[in-house]
C-alpha cells in the first residue's frame, strides 16, 4: 500500500490487489496497542486498537480491503503477519485514486493482466510486494528469471536485484532495509 501511495504522489496510475485480509492501523494505533499489551492481554489489545481502526476507517471491504477474522497482534504472535501502516493510501482508495482490483492474478503475459474474475488490464509497470518471506516462487511461473528455487536472488550479491526479460527484485538479498534502499535506487538506475 506505501508503494501504491508513492507511485500515485509520482504521477501514475495506480491500481493494488489485496491478495489476503489485512488489518490498517495508522501508526499511533499500533504504538497504542503495544502500550496496551504490555498491561493487558492481546485480546484486550486487539480489540481496542481495532475498534479504532474502524471509527477511523469505516468500513473498508466495499472499498476491496477485507479484515481478518483474528486481531493484528494474534496474527503478529502465532504467524508472523504485520498489519499495514497507513500513509495516507486509504484515503486515495476512497477517492478512487488508487484502485484496488477485486480478484486476485490469474495471468500475466507481457503487459496485459487477467484476473481471477476474466477482467484483463493492460499495465505498463508491475510490482510484486510479497511480504518479508519470499513466496514468489508459488505465484511467479517463470521465477528462473531472477530467483532461484527457494524463492531468493539467483545472481549473486551486488547484481542479484536484476533478472531476464525486464523482471527485477527488490529487498530479496537479506540486507536489511539499507539493502532494499540499493536495491531499489539500482533497480532505478537501470530502468533510466
Amino acid at each position: 500500500m506505501e508503494i501504491a501511495y508513492d507511485l500515485h504522489n509520482c504521477g501514475a496510475n495506480t491500481s493494488i490487489v489485496i491478495r489476503n485480509p489485512v488489518h490498517v492501523f495508522t501508526r499511533d494505533m499500533i504504538r497504542l496497542g503495544m502500550y496496551i499489551v504490555q498491561y493487558f492481554t492481546v485480546y484486550i489489545a486487539d480489540t481496542i486498537i481495532t475498534f479504532l481502526a474502524k471509527l477511523k476507517y469505516d468500513v473498508l471491504s466495499k472499498y476491496g480491503i477485507h479484515r481478518p477474522k483474528y486481531g493484528p497482534l494474534y496474527l503478529k504472535n502465532i504467524i508472523g503477519k504485520s498489519a499495514v501502516i497507513d500513509v495516507g493510501t486509504v484515503e486515495k482508495i476512497k477517492e478512487g485514486a488508487i484502485k484496488v482490483v477485486p480478484s486476485g492474478i490469474k495471468e500475466i503475459k507481457k503487459k496485459n493482466v487477467m484476473f481471477e474474475n476474466n477482467m484483463e488490464k493492460e499495465f505498463d509497470a508491475i510490482v510484486f510486494a510479497t511480504g518479508y518471506k519470499s513466496v514468489a516462487n508459488g505465484w511467479l511461473k517463470d521465477y528462473q528469471y531472477t530467483l532461484n528455487e527457494k524463492g531468493f536472488p539467483k545472481n549473486p550479491f551486488l547484481k542479484h536485484w536484476k533478472g531476464d526479460n525486464g523482471l527485477y527484485c527488490a529487498g530479496l538479498a537479506r540486507k536489511g532495509l539499507f539493502g532494499v534502499k540499493k536495491d531499489a535506487e539500482a533497480i532505478a538506475e537501470d530502468i533510466n
